[in-house]
């Protein structure tokens, strides 16, 4: 059985369909990544799945419960990482996470054995009686993981869980994403980071105005929409350079002051690059922000 089930999901706002016609279908134990530029109707979708809002149109089944009918009942086996951290500046790393329990309805000697274990898993053992204003932002962000597992939840909702992270803490949250998965929980996160995409999920789906545009693994999704090998050029004479490289590419692309070649065998077009000193490129194999940007587009989206 699925963790979560969604067929024709339909959501409108006055004549804005935010979300039109979307399915989705997340096996157990599996990291599943839901992309897309902003808003192209993710969290909308997140929400009616979690049943926080109701969809105009298509059905929802939540860890075998409909929903929104019986979201309620369905979110008690459900963790949620918000985008923000909205820690309690009043309490302790410790008592958030107590405080949290208690709207699971847990509470007394287990959570007192759990609670230091949730700590742990976040890197956060010898910051127990820590108060929040104290921690680093990194350490917010793995508290905020930690509550969403206060319940032992079977599936992890995370929207955007390292944005505004450097490098070192975004690693250390992968890692323990990654452990949550090796232990059998289910994730669903949405990103702006592709590599996060790429390195963390199992499968994914990109959306754009409210639509699945493609569903597949990061590999297979590479594959299938992009040529394998691409390089990037910048500096001066780069226009003119970009109108003979057409020759030797399959497809020539120009945002802002790069241009992009996609080609199977690059071979050529590194040779016309060979003693053009004004020119810089770099030579990299395709991946998802790729794959992302020809099926949404690279025009700026507020």
């Amino acid at each position: 059985m699925s963790v979560l089930s969604a067929r024709g999901l339909r959501k409108s706002y006055g004549a804005l369909e935010v979300v039109a016609g979307v399915e989705l279908e997340i096996e157990p134990g599996e990291c599943f990544g839901l992309l897309g530029p902003n808003g192209a109707g993710k969290t909308t979708t997140l929400k009616l799945c979690l049943g926080l809002i109701e969809p105009d149109a298509g059905t929802i089944e939540l860890l075998g419960e409909p929903v929104p009918r019986r979201a309620r009942e369905a979110r008690t086996r459900v963790g949620v990482v918000p985008q923000f951290d909205n820690l309690d500046p009043d309490f302790t790393a410790t008592e958030n996470l107590l405080v949290y329990a208690r709207y699971f309805g847990l509470s007394g000697e287990r959570m007192r054995e759990r609670v230091p274990r949730l700590l742990e898993f976040a890197g956060l053992g010898a910051r127990a009686d820590a108060r929040i204003n104290t921690l680093s932002g990194g350490m917010k962000r793995r508290l905020t993981l930690a509550r969403g597992l206060v319940n032992d939840p079977q599936l992890v909702v995370m929207d955007e869980p390292t944005t505004g992270l450097d490098p070192q803490a975004r690693h250390l949250i992968w890692e323990r994403l990654r452990r949550l998965t090796a232990e059998g929980k289910t994730l669903l996160l949405t990103t702006h980071f592709m590599e996060e995409a790429e390195r963390l999920c199992h499968r994914l789906a990109i959306m754009d105005k409210g639509r699945i545009v493609v569903q597949g693994t990061p590999r297979a999704l590479i594959a299938e929409h992009i040529e394998p090998q691409v390089v990037e050029v910048h500096g001066q004479g780069s226009e003119a350079w970009m109108q003979a490289a057409r020759a030797h590419c399959a497809r020539v692309e120009r945002a802002g002051d790069t241009v992009f070649c996609y080609a199977a065998d690059v071979a050529p077009v590194l040779k016309s690059l060979a003693g053009q000193s004004e020119l810089a490129y770099l030579h990299r194999p395709a991946n998802l922000e790729d794959v992302f940007l020809k099926l949404t587009g690279r025009d700026l989206r507020d």
